[in-house]
């Protein structure tokens, strides 16, 4: 099989390795408190309690956003830009006037203003993963290259949702997710670029919720930028949900006499998804205009689905751009039907008309659960990183890609010959909550030994620097 050989010049037994991995097929559920809860639309201190799947996707198409922004950032200009065509991108950290592209152009509703955080367009290039099928080629999208301290796929969503924030006239913003949610640190970081104040809710084990969370990979930027950070335990969240958590923290901050925003688990709602159709636009840019050595199309597209919103995006913005690429969207939580459902409801909220399951194919990567990883799994990105130079982190582009080479390996013949573009959506600081596990697999070290008489042998005016 093709995939066995997939880190075949690497050390640590690799045929062992990727075997384990290929037979390891069972889809166990995520951890107790791990669960998305509602985030599908955009939620408020209004809003009600939890919503169930159903309502949900009946609630977004209802909902719109009412993006009717009147300003720009004090000491801006306000600048027009025709979805990264011909007007080009405005400079960093302002607020510009947003229309989409025309084959966007009859989504509803639409945004009307967006910041400029991130460095675009991410560059692509070849990614020599060895053992792939037969004249496949994979290259690589750096989304993790956006900027905006490596937040990675969140920047591209930031855009809008910090836009609407200020259209609202929000002083501060809410946001939740795991211990070390990549989304929360970006909008930490996305917030501190426009004056927003930055509170977080953090789900945490029981164990240690009453604890200092430390410094520690996310948590070192978000408390840097200044974030207020707030710990719940995973059953309380399980008990209240992201909207129950939300509505509690933004009854606090109205009494206190502040004016919050919040943004969504994951920053996934119909008005973060213009993100990624955002993506669509500037990938086309960067195909037709030969900026790819040559390449002018992509036969799949890959990602990690974590929160559904990139997702989203991307699906619709390639059904409706033509781009005539597969989608391939790897689960590394809830179930593939729970992301079709969902992301239904996200292209609904923008009247966009089609089904989720024609235009994107969702696949369960999770393995043991939403950011558990197995030694095989880690012992994957090791190598990988230390054959191409490539780190992904192991919760979500990690898992990605061991699913698409679980998928190659077994449907070899679905890949032969095609052009794959895998979009690496970030989550770098998010390994530093795997060091203990990643330890073990790291490369040795030694002391360099220098005998006495070559030391002897020295002038003593060696410089430190």
């Amino acid at each position: 099989m093709a995939m066995a050989s997939i880190i075949g010049h690497c050390p640590n037994r690799p045929s062992v390795l990727l075997a384990s991995l290929l037979q390891n097929k069972s889809c166990n559920s995520r951890a107790v408190g791990e669960s998305r809860i509602a985030s599908i639309h955009q939620f408020s201190g209004e809003g009600g309690g939890e919503l169930r799947r159903g309502q949900r996707v009946r609630r977004a198409r209802r909902r719109g956003f009412g993006l009717s922004v009147t300003r720009s950032m004090a000491g801006s200009s306000e600048q027009e830009v025709r979805g990264g065509e011909s007007v080009g991108r405005p400079e960093m950290l302002t607020t510009a006037s947003y229309s989409p592209p025309s084959w966007a152009s009859k989504l509803h509703p639409l945004p009307s203003q967006f910041c400029t955080l991130g460095q675009f367009p991410t560059p692509i290039h070849r990614w020599n993963l060895p053992g792939l099928p037969k004249d496949t080629e994979v290259w690589i999208k750096r989304d993790d290259l956006t900027g905006m301290q490596l937040s990675g796929n969140k920047v591209r969503k930031l855009e809008f949702l910090i836009a609407d924030a200020k259209a609202q006239g929000a002083d501060c913003v809410i946001t939740i997710g795991g211990i070390q949610s990549n989304h929360c640190r970006a909008t930490a970081v996305a917030a501190k670029y426009f004056n927003l104040d930055c509170y977080l809710i953090l789900r945490t084990s029981r164990t240690v919720v009453e604890q200092d969370p430390g410094l520690e990979g996310n948590l070192l930027v978000e408390r840097m930028v200044g974030a207020h950070v707030s710990l719940v335990s995973k059953e309380e969240y399980v008990q209240l949900g992201s909207v129950g958590l939300g509505k509690l923290l933004t009854e606090k901050l109205k009494a206190e006499g502040r004016k919050p925003y919040v943004i969504p688990v994951g920053g996934s709602n119909s008005l973060g998804t213009w993100g990624y159709i955002e993506f669509v636009k500037e990938l086309q840019g960067q195909l037709e205009g030969g900026k790819v050595s040559g390449i002018k199309h992509f036969d799949d597209i890959v990602m990690a689905c974590g929160s559904g919103g990139t997702t989203a995006g991307l699906a619709l913005a390639a059904h409706l751009s033509n781009l005539q690429t597969k989608i391939h969207a790897y689960a590394v939580c809830d179930t593939p039907e729970y992301f079709y459902e969902y992301v239904q409801g996200l292209i609904d909220g923008l009247d966009a008309g089609v089904k989720s399951e024609d235009i994107v194919k969702v696949v369960n990567a999770k393995g043991l659960g939403y950011a558990m990883s197995t030694t095989e799994e880690l012992k994957l990105v090791k190598e990988v990183a230390e054959l191409t130079g490539v780190i992904l982190d192991p919760v979500y582009s990690g898992k990605a890609l061991i699913g698409m080479l679980k998928d190659m390996a077994e449907n070899p013949s679905e890949w032969e010959g095609k052009k794959v573009l895998f979009v690496h959506t970030g989550g770098l600081l998010g390994m530093y909550d795997k060091v203990q596990q990643l330890q073990p697999l790291t490369s040795k070290w030694e002391r360099f030994k220098i005998a006495e008489t070559v030391l002897q042998g020295g002038d003593g005016k060696g410089k430190m620097f």
